[in-house]
């Protein structure tokens, strides 16, 4: 009888491996090791606020950041240079968070506000993290949870301000689409979040 166990477990074993890789390859100043360094301290942002709008407990936004850098390396060769480093990389994270929150069913059961997204969202440094937003920061972020992964794709780019053209790049709808689907996803997004609206603005 098959042990069903054993997939997952080689599949981590293989992850381990590969993230053991990355770090010996981070050491080596080769070419695509210096590009990659360049883009980590450049668009770390992008990666922080995939996590927090796609983990919510502190163990998931962990694991999610490993499996963003991992494949973020993964995919640096594919990199042809015809689309902006930012709008690649939020292209191959959102892919990896899509595809990371698919697998595992558990992150569906519970959406609710936690200490750990407020505190998460302190680490990152950005202005928005400021002591005294930190409590509308994390009723934003866990309305985000609450989203289906399609308005919470367009609702994270909307919110980092990407144009509509970079949006359909990396989303691979039409702009006229994006823009559609974006009023509906900000109107989700709105109900969501209630009473903090008018905080928002």
């Amino acid at each position: 009888m098959r042990d069903d166990r054993a997939a997952p477990r080689l599949k981590q074993f293989v992850r381990i491996a590969l993230l053991r890789r990355l770090i010996r390859v981070m050491r080596s100043p080769s070419q695509p090791t210096v590009q990659f360094g360049v883009w980590l301290e450049d668009h770390r942002g992008i990666i922080v606020k995939v996590t927090r709008s796609f983990a919510i407990s502190m163990a998931d936004q962990a694991d999610l950041q490993q499996e963003l850098l991992l494949q973020l390396w993964i995919s640096l060769p594919s990199y042809s240079g015809e689309a902006k480093p930012s709008t690649w990389i939020y292209r191959v994270c959102l892919n990896t968070a899509l595809t990371w929150r698919r697998g595992t069913s558990r992150r569906e059961k519970r959406i609710e506000p936690t200490s750990e997204i407020a505190r998460f969202a302190t680490e990152a440094g950005s202005p928005a993290d400021r002591a005294g937003e930190r409590e509308l920061l994390e009723k934003l972020y866990s309305a985000i949870h609450a989203l289906p992964s399609s308005d919470r794709v367009l609702v994270l780019l909307s919110l980092d301000e990407v144009p509509y053209r970079e949006i359909a790049e990396i989303t691979g709808l039409t702009e006229n689409h994006v823009g559609v689907a974006l009023t509906r996803a900000r109107r989700r997004l709105a109900t969501l979040l209630k009473g903090v609206t008018d905080e928002l603005k």
